[in-house]
């Protein structure tokens, strides 16, 4: 069954974000302010909101940092049986798409890589063990939105 993430890179997302000058450090500081004053925020979705850096900068840092495969999704085309191993609902309320399944393991792309809630419940769903792929929110709801009818 899914394990907890390890880092590969020691390092927090903003501080990569700084040291790949993706964004400044004046830009990191406003939005750790930001995120102090919204309970439960993601740094790398308020550093996107606050039109500092792109989506894909984001996702490649976090695969980085954790040593996800980055998968963009935008030419990606998935059977539709795989689709439906994960319902609409789960699939759009954490922000996830499943893309393959490989003997007993489904591949996800997601937005949100370090949401063990998300993993554990497609595992119990799947009954399989989960392997995680990096994407982007807007392009995984994009998917969603085409796949889900």
């Amino acid at each position: 069954m899914f394990s907890p993430f390890r880092k590969v890179v020691n390092k927090q997302l903003g501080e990569l974000l700084v040291e790949h000058k993706i964004i400044s450090e004046a830009q990191l500081k406003k939005a750790l302010v930001l995120q102090s004053q919204r309970s439960g925020a993601l740094i790398g979705e308020l550093i996107v909101e606050l039109g500092y850096a792109k989506e894909e900068d984001i996702a490649n840092t976090l695969a980085a940092q954790y040593g996800f495969p980055y998968l963009p999704l935008d030419n990606y085309s998935v059977d539709d049986s795989i689709i439906k191993l994960i319902p609409k609902n789960v699939a759009s309320q954490y922000c996830l798409l499943a893309i393959d399944k490989l003997a007993n393991s489904i591949v996800v792309a997601t937005s949100n890589p370090l949401n063990t809630q998300a993993i554990e419940d497609v595992e119990y769903i799947t009954n399989c063990d989960v392997r995680v792929f990096i994407s982007t929110a807007t392009s995984i709801r994009k998917k969603i939105k085409e796949y889900y009818q």
